[in-house]
């Protein structure tokens, strides 16, 4: 059987339409997938090796910051405290309860001060003063060595969450 041009260009053009068919499904399927900020706002995961001691550490879990403190030794340890190892941390959502703002963290004193309207924690989450109606709250987490997940509920999180603690 002869081949002609005809023959040739039939396959080429089954060829291109094949190519662009691969093309179309590869771009469905790219629209169907999260995008990036949305599977890094599902968990966040932080190390905390090396953290140190009396230092605010600000992170961002969908969208809000997370305040994680290392305990220095003078620092009172308090049931809402995630225990690493040998080492305390504070973890909350660091939106105040009374108006969601953001409180910030005066070393000294070893006290979060939001500038709006006088609300104080301590260095527990724990409200001290003027008019937040409840603690710093603690965002889902769960422990990994020395690394800290938020957005995943571990055993440590559940039993906080059991015993009222998370607000």
């Amino acid at each position: 059987m002869e081949k002609n041009r005809r023959d040739f260009m039939g396959k080429a053009l089954g060829a291109w339409a094949g190519i662009g068919a691969i093309g179309a499904l590869y771009a469905a399927k790219r629209t169907w997938d999260p995008l990036p900020s949305v599977k890094a706002a599902g968990f966040t995961t932080v190390d905390l090796s090396t953290a140190k001691p009396n230092v605010l550490n600000v992170e961002k879990w969908r969208g809000k910051p997370i305040f994680i403190l290392k305990k220095a030794s003078d620092m009172k340890a308090d049931d809402r405290d995630v225990v690493i190892g040998s080492d305390r941390f504070h973890v909350s959502i660091g939106l105040c309860t009374h108006l969601g703002c953001i409180p910030a963290y005066v070393r000294d004193e070893h006290k979060f001060k939001c500038a709006c309207h006088g609300g104080e924690f301590d260095a527990s989450g724990h409200q001290i003063g003027g008019p937040p109606p409840a603690p710093l709250q603690i965002p889902p987490f769960k422990i990994e060595g020395t690394k800290l997940v938020l957005g995943e509920a571990g055993p440590e999180y559940q039993k906080m969450l059991d015993t009222g603690l998370t607000v």
